[in-house]
């Protein structure tokens, strides 16, 4: 979907710098009064698109983060039930999985705008824990990766998190 027609549709959300998700080229776009302002390389699930409960795919639609999680944590720490652990995981430069499936530095928490859609029973993505959040798998951003959430890398994932709040308007589209 064009800026333009997601802008038409969320006026009012979007008087605020907006981040747009794109599955197709594996994009993160921070959008600023209508421009792109950043784009950065990211994963989306391996499994495709979809907002099932337990399907381990990435949500599609309007969203917004709920929740920002990390603020002082080091680059690469990992994260467990959204708390800091205290360590760090290397990181792996080349295009291969890793051994585990690792929360790193930052976690932005979505939750869904769309009722029926991305929000309630059996498919709201706040409940499914979808974030926008650090990989230790950075050799793979650029392609579906990931059981459902968005991933960044370490760097990039600081800097988003340091240009958005709560509240700011997440789409994920096709």
């Amino acid at each position: 979907m064009p800026i333009v027609e997601i802008e038409a549709d969320w006026c009012n959300e979007l008087s605020q710098p907006w981040i747009l998700v794109t599955v197709a080229t594996q994009t993160l776009s921070l959008i600023t009064h209508g421009q792109i302002h950043q784009t950065y390389s990211i994963s989306t699930s391996a499994f495709g698109l979809g907002c099932q409960q337990d399907s381990h795919k990435t949500p599609t639609g309007a969203h917004r983060i709920k929740r920002k999680i990390g603020h002082a944590a080091a680059l690469g720490e990992i994260f467990e039930g959204r708390m800091p652990l205290g360590r760090c995981a290397p990181i792996v430069s080349l295009p291969v999985q890793a051994k585990q499936d690792l929360i790193l530095t930052r976690i932005m928490w979505l939750e869904g705008l769309e009722i029926g859609i991305n929000s309630g029973e059996g498919v709201d993505s706040y409940a499914r824990y979808i974030y926008i959040h650090g990989t230790q798998e950075e050799g793979l951003l650029g392609q579906a990766a990931s059981h459902g959430c968005v991933r960044m890398s370490n760097t990039a994932v600081v800097e988003l998190f340091d240009l958005v709040n709560e509240g700011t308007f997440v789409y994920i589209g096709h």
